[in-house]
């Protein structure tokens, strides 16, 4: 893996996220306030469940989809000793219920409403589509799509990344919580449309997690679209110079232009 700094990283936003108080937050800096009513993501950071890497896959997706018109809430989940099931899906629900009930506040439009997360982000994510610890589970409506960036989605030790396994459920984690927390495993037919992708030279997350979760998501017959980008690693966020540069604009017209 190259390790070369990828020019959309937001050098002070790093300080922040590892400084940052280790809590459930929804920024609410990228919603945006000129009197009208806007699309709304939630954008929801990687970082293995130990850190939220806002620096790379917060900030800077939330200025590429501010300049496409779409009002922006970054949620800053419970990791490390925090991450323990279900903190982190409790987090993300929260900042659901608090983006839909609060729609008017914001002026934004919830009815269509789509969540982003990239690599253990992309897990958490992934997660709230599920039958057994997502949307329905909280009672919340239904996101219009879900836009998962080379994620985590099986916690199988062949494939899975092992800290993000680790820091959720633990490093004894038995085959039965494994299998409860594994996406894959879960999706159902009122799962949401989905945008995946990764890179074809990720060797941080398997991309044969993209590719297992693209078969389940045929299987149920629900409305996705993947993409696997050659040459391109892990971590790179808006991926601006490799050959994924531009999956932001293919995500949003999946998600806005059905």
């Amino acid at each position: 893996m190259s390790n070369k700094r990828p020019p959309d990283l937001d050098r002070w936003q790093s300080l922040k996220d590892i400084f940052r108080r280790n809590r459930y937050e929804l920024k609410t800096d990228f919603v945006i306030n000129d009197g009208k009513k806007h699309p709304c993501a939630i954008v929801v950071p990687g970082g293995g469940y130990g850190m939220v890497c806002s620096f790379i896959e917060g900030v800077p997706i939330a200025k590429k989809l501010n300049a496409k018109g779409i009002s922006v809430f970054i949620l800053y989940y419970r990791i490390r000793a925090k991450a323990a099931f279900p903190n982190p899906q409790d987090d993300l629900a929260r900042a659901v219920r608090e983006v839909t009930e609060n729609a008017e506040k914001y002026n934004v439009d919830a009815s269509n409403y789509s969540v982003w997360g990239a690599s253990a982000g992309g897990h958490l994510v992934g997660t709230f589509g599920t039958d057994n610890i997502g949307y329905l589970k909280y009672g919340l409506p239904k996101p219009g799509a879900l836009v998962l960036t080379y994620p985590v989605i099986t916690l199988d030790p062949e494939y899975t990344h092992p800290g993000t396994k680790d820091y959720l459920l633990g490093k004894d984690a038995t085959k039965e919580m494994r299998d409860m927390a594994s996406i894959n495993l879960h999706v159902h037919p009122e799962y949401p449309d989905t945008y995946i992708w990764c890179g074809a030279a990720d060797e941080l997350v398997n991309p044969e997690n993209t590719k297992m979760m693209k078969r389940e998501l045929d299987k149920y017959g629900i409305r996705s679209k993947c993409d696997i980008f050659d040459g391109v690693i892990h971590g790179v966020g808006p991926a601006t110079g490799t050959n994924a540069e531009g999956w932001i604009d293919r995500a949003v017209d999946f998600w806005l232009n059905r």
